[in-house]
């Protein structure tokens, strides 16, 4: 009895996660420095400052089209969603545990959240009336342009997805870049803050490689990945050709 009470205490153990299996892989010190590697945003009376107001100008055009259709989704979607078309596999937490779990500890707040707090650049549609795919909380306009966090935290996930499944790296990362264009088609951001998204989820993945629970758990996912490409439901086809036709729409 004795014995079996500690084997079950071990499976507990086991099947419970550890506070440090749930911890975001980088600890505060080891982020990127984001004022460093992210140039400062375009003046407000500069040409890189009216290429913003152009771009959010025209895709303004867009509203009630298929592109703007995704670009209201990809403002909570999650990145298995998300990516369901490029994958060719329809996955969910439950479905994908180890892989979620993956995307889950991985994140860009500290380095956005510095660079915004510094420049807080008002974003585009604060500028220049117009209408976005998200609603105008008071939260979103005192939430700077730049950079863009949703881009930011899309590149890190579709970098991340890739390294787990190469051989859809192709189509993972360029839903990823379609992700951020979504930002500035929603209008919730200019040109300059989605490319600095770019850079800052770029730099955390290039840091991200140095931690050994990183490593250990995206040995994990891409196990997990290999056995779900033979039972996981695969995306609707119809959809996913839709979709890639509204992608073609670029915002610049």
């Amino acid at each position: 009895m004795i014995r079996g009470g500690i084997f079950a205490a071990l499976s507990l153990l086991i099947a419970v996660p550890q506070a440090s299996d749930t911890a975001p892989y980088l600890a505060a010190g080891q982020y990127p420095d984001g004022m460093a590697i992210l140039p400062p945003p375009p003046a407000l009376d500069s040409p890189g400052a009216a290429l913003d107001m152009a771009v959010f100008r025209a895709t303004r055009k867009l509203e009630g089209t298929p592109r703007w259709r995704i670009a209201t989704d990809d403002v909570t979607n999650d990145p298995l969603r998300r990516n369901a078309c490029a994958m060719g596999m329809v996955l969910d937490v439950k479905t994908a545990p180890a892989l979620a779990r993956l995307l889950d500890r991985a994140g860009t707040g500290p380095v956005v959240g510095r660079v915004k707090a510094a420049y807080q650049v008002p974003r585009p549609y604060l500028r220049e009336d117009g209408p976005i795919c998200e609603a105008k909380t008071a939260h979103l306009a005192s939430n700077g342009d730049y950079p863009s966090g949703h881009t930011a935290n899309g590149w890190l996930e579709a970098q991340i997805l890739a390294e787990v499944m190469p051989d859809k790296a192709t189509a993972i990362l360029a839903r990823g870049r379609a992700y951020g264009e979504s930002r500035a088609i929603c209008g919730s951001h200019s040109k300059s803050a989605v490319e600095a998204g770019y850079m800052a989820g770029a730099s955390v993945f290039a840091v991200l490689q140095t931690s050994p629970a990183y490593q250990r758990d995206l040995a994990a996912a891409r196990q997990e990945a290999a056995r779900l490409r033979t039972t996981a439901p695969r995306p609707d086809a119809q959809s996913c050709v839709a979709e890639a036709e509204a992608l073609r729409v670029r915002p610049w």
